[in-house]
């Protein structure tokens, strides 16, 4: 219940106050929202299996932006950050389907 309080005031609050991205860092913000919902989504398929754990999903929510967002700003450092971000969006995009796909077979058994 904690969680949907704090996601609702952190909606609200977005909202309202409208915060702005500093241009530096909008190349990272799409990234990092795919690497976000990734660890969403893995948490969600660890609760549902009964092996879910707040100080690993902590750990793999962070850890997952921070990479994600090191690995575009290493591709913007040799030239190639278009490319590495379309990279990292497949690949946490393919994570984030199984993990979806998992969810649905264990709500609906299909």
């Amino acid at each position: 219940m904690i969680a949907v309080v704090g996601l609702v005031v952190g909606v609200v609050a977005g909202l309202v106050l409208q915060p702005t991205v500093p241009v530096a860092l909008q190349p990272y913000l799409p990234i990092a929202v795919v690497a976000a919902l990734d660890a969403l989504f893995g948490g969600l398929r660890a609760k549902l299996d009964g092996l879910f754990d707040d100080k690993v999903f902590l750990v793999s929510f962070l850890s997952n932006v921070v990479v994600a967002a090191f690995i575009v700003f290493l591709g913007d450092q040799l030239g190639v950050g278009s490319q590495l971000s379309t990279a990292v969006v497949v690949v946490l995009g393919i994570r984030i389907f199984s993990n979806a796909a998992a969810i649905r077979r264990h709500l609906f058994k299909a």
